[in-house]
């Protein structure tokens, strides 16, 4: 049975990651993903290579960008049309009863789908920050890069980006499969984490922990200061200055997350039915 069931994975894996990476409508996406690469070419052509102090401030705005733009926007929203489509799209398409027609359980579908849309939506934006890196340090001294990569924290700073943005992926992802499986209009949830979110910095301390933001800034290798004035209200909502879980622990909690949510919709998934005239 084990090995029936992990054949059926594979077999949606596979229908599944062709529609995803070639839809059309998920092309705004790829630009979701490549969108901070723009800015950072554009900086190189024009500052041109200076000095290992302003290389420094590179390293700083690029951390700024990763985790005011790319795990609050582009990831979420990538996920949000990504996973969303994955049983939401497919009632649109009319084509979910295809899958739920056939000798596989629902567990399964669940299962195949998620991977699915995790491996298309890792390989879009850990790829998108491979071309971000590339981008922001393009223009700069070779020995200067050398000397970053492989004698300073340069390697471990590029893995913790790559991987959160992977687990960004996963528990973003987990959650808004659950919402496409759960809601009719499941516009209506993916708003409501939208604002738990972006109001994560002022939230008391205990209840920032309940959420995939907060976790994901203790995997990043660089903190972004909390600002030292009360003038600028957006900023103070998105930057949060509380202690950092360690990475390890941050990286654990968020699989157990992402692990438990599918689970809940896999289970929910059983009472799925298909009514296309009320969609």
């Amino acid at each position: 049975m084990t090995t029936l069931w992990t054949r059926q994975i594979l077999a949606i894996l596979r229908i599944d990651l062709a529609k995803t990476f070639f839809a059309r409508r998920g092309l705004w996406i790829y630009l979701l993903a490549l969108a901070p690469a723009v800015p950072m070419l554009g900086h190189g052509l024009f500052e041109g290579s200076r000095s290992e102090g302003d290389f420094g401030q590179d390293v700083q705005i690029l951390a700024g960008i990763f985790q005011f733009f790319y795990l609050r926007i582009a990831i979420f929203f990538g996920c949000v049309g990504i996973f969303m489509n994955l049983f939401r799209g497919e009632m649109v398409d009319k084509s979910l009863h295809y899958y739920l027609l056939g000798p596989v359980r629902r567990e399964v579908l669940v299962i195949g789908k998620f991977l699915s849309g995790l491996v298309a939506s890792v390989c879009i934006f850990c790829g998108g920050m491979l071309v971000q890196w590339a981008s922001m340090f393009w223009h700069q001294p070779t020995e200067l890069m050398r000397s970053y990569m492989f004698s300073g924290p340069g390697s471990s700073h590029l893995a913790s980006y790559l991987v959160a943005a992977a687990l960004g992926c996963i528990g973003y992802g987990s959650v808004f499969l659950a919402a496409g499986v759960l809601f009719r209009n499941p516009l209506i949830p993916a708003a409501v984490i939208l604002v738990w979110e972006g109001i994560n910095g002022i939230l008391p301390a205990l209840l920032k922990k309940i959420s995939v933001i907060y976790w994901l800034k203790s995997i990043c290798p660089i903190s972004i200061p909390a600002p030292r004035n009360n003038g600028n209200g957006i900023l103070n909502l998105l930057v949060f200055d509380i202690d950092p879980a360690p990475p390890n622990v941050a990286m654990l909690n968020l699989l157990l997350l992402a692990g438990f949510v599918v689970v809940w919709a896999a289970i929910r998934a059983r009472r799925i039915e298909i009514t296309y005239g009320t969609e």
